[in-house]
């Protein structure tokens, strides 16, 4: 664009130079000069040309400017990163991602990872199995579900269950194993035999 611009103003300026810049043939056209209108024109392509340079390089100044504001990361919603934020994003260095309070409140929350019931006494692998496909997966859990309860599940996954095992003493058992009170779990287990007290 700029280069066509400048070819259609030297090709003006050709042809003001045959026609009023020209010698002049005769003493008349001496004696007048230039007239004013030419000094116009000169005048208002120069201003026109000084314009259309201003404009172009404003646009290439605006267009780098884009680049760079749209380079160093997508932050689209600047107004609801803290700043510490942007500050890390424009360091060197792999970039921390950003997450929302409405992502945190949203998101749901991971089950606690299960915890090796058969340390409860009488609970073996096959009861271990019978509680997590009820939904009881840790000590927490079970330290809130009730005996009766207990009795329960293992009646409806096989009668069998209740005769070898009797969890009166397992949500007790399971209480101090989740709040960690290891020596009177195990003073507690010395006195269990099969899940039951002796």
């Amino acid at each position: 664009m700029f280069r066509r611009f400048v070819f259609l103003l030297a090709l003006l300026l050709a042809g003001l130079s045959l026609t009023g810049f020209s010698a002049p043939l005769s003493t008349a056209a001496e004696e007048e000069g230039t007239p004013w209108w030419v000094w116009l024109l000169i005048i208002l392509m120069l201003v026109a040309f000084a314009v259309l340079l201003y404009w172009w390089w404003r646009r290439g100044s605006y267009e780098k400017g884009k680049e760079e504001a749209a380079h160093p990361a997508d932050l689209k919603e600047a107004a609801h990163i803290p700043a510490a934020q942007i500050e890390m994003a424009q360091a060197p260095g792999p970039v921390p991602p950003v997450v929302r309070v409405e992502e945190v409140t949203a998101a749901p929350m991971a089950p606690p990872p299960p915890d090796d019931l058969k340390l409860i006494e009488g609970i073996g692998p096959k009861i271990s199995s019978v509680l997590q496909a009820a939904g009881i997966t840790t000590f927490a859990q079970l330290a809130e579900t009730d005996a009766g309860r207990l009795r329960q599940i293992l009646g409806d996954a096989n009668p069998n269950l209740l005769r070898l095992a009797d969890p009166t003493t397992w949500p007790e058992q399971a209480r101090l194993a989740a709040e960690g009170r290891w020596e009177e779990f195990q003073r507690l287990q010395d006195g269990l035999k099969g899940g039951r007290r002796t």
